[in-house]
């Protein structure tokens, strides 16, 4: 018993080795790996090594199939690249399974020893997630080894060799317990590995280990499969896909079995480099087969798949894939596009109100109140994918996205409430009793709205880019909106002074008008500080105002 628990520990220890690696490459890699991924689309033979390249450094095609299938999601990757990507991906972990089965028993100490140093001393930092995979590695390595131990004195045991005697009987079986392995495990490398090493200590023969090395291709396939079901129909498709040529291949391959267990002894005496060689070598030849074959499985995908219409009308999040969520940079992006998404509707909520100062139209203003459901709909989903990514796994400059993404989800919301009630205003004091502005008051809030809208597209601009130039710019657009509206504020008293009957009509609404304005404005404009402040730009949340002006200064003679 106590053996059996040995060679479970070692597994388990395998497994999790594996997982710290894949999440680490991602922390300290993600946002590029992101980056590579996308430029892969331009041709298949780029998106095949890109998949073999991303899959060889995190160590697991599963986490290559979830941003994958990701970008498919959003609509950033054709169905025939990210199909390609895949396959390469099927390669890569297949490389990487060659890898580590060389004797490397002897780095395992040096791989631990420096990783634990270097993340316990720098953890929220790229090293010190870097020191993390190097822990990730030393551990697969040390599992292997203990793998290897744990199974010598189970040579011994009949029941054990019963147990293990289960697997021989039935080809289907055993590459149903392949698959079923990987999916429990959540690593079709750490299956190959384990089965290698099985195979090589006389527990399971070459044969069974063949088809368990099939079966967790499969497996792998099954776990991509499950992590779109709650995605849309182009990441579906893609799974989809992917799922079919690894199927093909397992019911090409798996009638040779029996011939391959009997002649690769001749050509590779040692099981376990049988096991990883026929790994590579099928994974090889099938993926480059199937090159061949993407345009009709894309084909078929579509048709199995077809793309749903929206439900009526339904204004939903296109970009929070909960899949990323195991890789904070892939789901901080994710939550970033949606934020601007958020953005764009207030936009045109604003450019709604620039028609309603103008027109006494009910219909468009209620069109924009509706609007408003659809931001409050939007922030409450970003709110909710944002507190689901684990704050643990974020490094210092992660943790600050995170705090901004939020920050700006809170403050379009807020300017969509104030919008809302603009509206309502409008419609209650202008549109309900047809009134007009006068040709003055009416110019002041047209040029207050166009600064508003130049706000708004330069604050999202300094979220996304972080250029202290912009951020310097937005609030100094702050500081002159503020003197605007106090000086319109002036100009519209000066004309009740001198008995304006439109300006009279409509004063509460006008100067409501402009302080809700300035509000939003101050809104927008808040992305600006993050920025500067990592800079040493502001003084705790005040602004020092000669840097700004040097700033501002500087670019207004550029």
């Amino acid at each position: 018993m106590l053996t059996l628990l040995n060679l479970l520990s070692g597994v388990a220890l395998l497994v999790w080795g594996s997982h710290i690696v894949r999440t680490g490459f991602l922390r300290v890699l993600g946002a590029n790996l992101r980056n590579v991924l996308s430029r892969s689309t331009g041709s298949r033979l780029r998106a095949f090594i890109t998949g073999i390249g991303v899959t060889s450094l995190v160590q697991s095609s599963n986490a290559t199939a979830v941003i994958t299938t990701s970008f498919a999601a959003q609509g950033l990757l054709p169905l025939t690249s990210g199909l390609a990507i895949m396959l390469g991906a099927d390669v890569g972990t297949a490389l990487m399974a060659r890898v580590l089965t060389f004797d490397l028993s002897w780095l395992s100490p040096v791989l631990v020893l420096f990783g634990v140093q270097t993340f316990l001393s720098r953890k929220q930092t790229r090293l010190g997630q870097a020191g993390r995979t190097a822990i990730g590695l030393g551990l697969i390595l040390l599992a292997l080894h203990l793998i290897v131990e744990a199974v010598q004195p189970m040579l011994l045991g009949t029941g054990v060799r019963v147990m293990f005697g289960a697997l021989t009987g039935d080809t289907m079986l055993d590459v149903l317990a392949g698959a079923a392995f990987a999916v429990i495990s959540y690593s079709s490398l750490a299956s190959v590995l384990l089965t290698a090493t099985l195979a090589s200590a006389g527990v399971i023969s070459l044969k069974v280990a063949l088809c368990i090395v099939i079966g967790a291709n499969l497996g792998s396939g099954l776990l991509a499969l499950f992590g779109t079901l709650a995605q849309n129909a182009a990441a579906r498709r893609l799974a989809l896909g992917s799922f079919a040529f690894k199927l093909a291949g397992a019911l090409l391959i798996v009638p040779f079995a029996p011939l391959l267990a009997h002649g690769l002894p001749g050509l590779i005496a040692n099981p376990r480099e049988a096991v990883v060689s026929f790994h590579l070598i099928y994974n090889a030849i099938r993926c480059g087969a199937c090159l061949l074959l993407i345009d009709p499985v894309a084909r078929v995908s579509n048709r199995l798949v077809p793309d749903q219409p929206a439900v009526d009308g339904a204004f939903r999040a296109r970009h929070l894939d909960v899949t990323a969520l195991s890789m904070p940079a892939l789901a901080l992006a994710n939550a970033a596009r949606e934020v601007l998404r958020i953005g764009d509707v207030v936009q045109m909520m604003l450019a709604n109100i620039a028609c309603l100062i103008r027109q006494n139209d009910s219909e468009k203003a209620r069109e924009t109140v509706r609007m408003d459901d659809d931001i409050d709909a939007l922030y409450a989903e970003v709110k909710t994918y944002l507190t689901r990514i684990s704050r643990e796994q974020l490094d210092e400059a992660d943790g600050r996205r995170w705090a901004d993404i939020i920050a700006l989800t809170i403050n379009l919301e807020h300017a969509g409430d104030i919008v809302e009630r603009i509206v309502v205003s409008i419609q209650e004091k202008k549109i309900a009793h047809r009134l007009e502005f006068s040709r003055e008051g009416l110019g002041e809030l047209d040029d207050l709205l166009a600064r508003l809208v130049s706000n708004l597209q330069l604050g999202l601009s300094v979220f996304l880019n972080h250029d202290i130039r912009s951020a310097g710019r937005l609030l100094a657009e702050k500081e002159r909106f503020r003197d605007l509206e106090r000086d319109y504020a002036y100009a519209h008293l000066g004309r009740l002074a001198g008995q304006t009957v439109q300006s009279i009509d409509t004063s509460a609404l006008h100067l409501d008008l402009i302080s809700d304005m300035k509000r939003m404005n101050s809104l927008f404009c808040s992305t600006a500080y993050p920025v500067l402040d990592a800079v040493g730009a502001l003084h705790g949340t005040r602004l020092r105002k000669r840097v700004l002006d040097t700033m501002y200064g500087g670019m207004q003679r550029g």
